[in-house]
């Protein structure tokens, strides 16, 4: 049989991720939790204040918990987000490298469409916020060991611009690493552009970016704001998830990690972010 992702967090593959110290039946009830939080937009208290020494093996054991409830409900997985990649907020976290979390096709929003913050298919929001990304979709298997940016670049099919939809499970995103890694990096949704562009048309270092909020320019930034470019970002979670033994695949989208600062979200608002060399993606945000 093979290994599932808690057996793996039973041996930690990764520098600073902890020993793995909860249980099954412990990780799976704290997963239960952050899913019925999910389902309810009724937020918990933060897990650090309830786990002692929660560790990010435990954090990530929890994550999974709460993945395997929505695929036991037909959601699939088609991808991952990188989160904490701005040196800002890794900082205001007390820590120093990025998390990550997975997308499901559930939180995949049309380009030009319609958000609900009660109705998605994601879950119900509670506090949503949304940020500008770049998104790759891989045209070829990436190896568990061994990725540079060269090799990731050439694994590229195309890229989107996109923008998530984050939010926190956790009550007045009152969170440490450990409180977002346990919920999914504090994912939600995501929207994608419709218009792939090739690695080789984008600079990964200097396209700008800018996202507006009911036509009004709110927040910019440029690609260098995610590591320093997001393919470091890419390359980052390439060797992550296959130290995990989970590579990526051919067709895994990936999210980039926010390019600039996040903007709150309430009914009513429509939200369109440009990047430079990709181009633009928008969604409006509906009750």
């Amino acid at each position: 049989m093979p290994a599932t992702r808690f057996d793996m967090l039973q041996t930690p593959a990764l520098t600073g991720m902890g020993a793995l110290t909860l249980d099954e039946a412990r990780a799976d009830a704290l997963g239960a939790e952050l899913d019925a939080a999910l389902t309810s937009g009724t937020p918990v208290a933060p897990l650090r204040e309830r786990v002692e020494g929660m560790t990010l093996a435990d954090a990530y054991a929890v994550a999974g918990a709460t993945l395997a409830l929505r695929e036991r409900r037909g959601a699939r997985r088609v991808g991952a987000k990188i989160g904490l990649t701005s040196v800002a907020i890794q900082r205001q976290l007390g820590v120093d490298q990025p998390d990550f979390g997975v997308l499901l096709d559930t939180m995949a929003v049309d380009d030009g469409g319609s958000f609900s913050l009660t109705q998605a298919r994601a879950g119900h929001a509670i506090a949503a916020r949304a940020e500008a990304e770049i998104a790759f979709v891989l045209e070829r298997d990436l190896p568990r060991v061994g990725n540079t940016a060269a090799s990731v670049l050439r694994a590229i099919g195309f890229c989107l611009p996109a923008i998530e939809i984050i939010d926190s499970r956790v009550a007045d995103w009152n969170i440490r690493l450990v409180d977002t890694v346990a919920d999914n990096a504090s994912a939600l949704a995501y929207v994608l552009g419709s218009r792939p562009v090739k690695p080789e048309a984008i600079d990964f270092r200097h396209a700008g970016m800018t996202l507006r909020r009911n036509g009004e320019a709110e927040s910019t930034g440029a690609a260098a704001a995610c590591l320093g470019s997001p393919v470091v970002a890419l390359t980052w979670l390439a060797n992550t998830l296959g130290a995990l033994g989970e590579p990526l695949r051919a067709g895994d989208v990936v999210l980039s990690g926010g390019l600039g600062p996040m903007l709150s979200m309430a009914e009513g608002d429509h939200y369109e972010a440009r990047i430079s060399g990709l181009g633009a993606v928008s969604f409006g945000v509906s009750v």
